[in-house]
């Protein structure tokens, strides 16, 4: 379950990240997403048995970087994640509802 997405500049997105605490970024066939997860979703996941995502904003970034910055001396660590079932997934149910 999604609670919200956002299409974002990458400017955009790299500061709201990084002013929110945000400590990777993920890197998906061309894509970065940032997921916002609270704390409650992973005992809500042991209790209902599906894991809330509370928001992911997204933007085009079509060469995979290990690191993006945010601003001179800020870092935020990007993760290659094209190889995982529920990061391409979310990619694929994201990029299908916004046609």
């Amino acid at each position: 379950m999604v609670l919200g997405v956002d299409e974002r500049s990458l400017e955009n997105l790299l500061l709201c990240a990084a002013t929110y605490g945000i400590n990777r970024l993920f890197w998906v066939d061309g894509h970065l997403l940032c997921v916002e997860v609270y704390d409650q979703s992973f005992t809500h996941e042991l209790r209902e048995r599906e894991f809330p995502i509370s928001h992911v904003c997204h933007t085009q970034l079509p060469k995979y970087t290990r690191a993006l910055e945010v601003e001179k001396g800020m870092q935020l660590p990007v993760v290659n994640a094209s190889d995982t079932q529920l990061f391409t997934s979310l990619l694929k149910a994201i990029l299908k509802e916004e046609k």
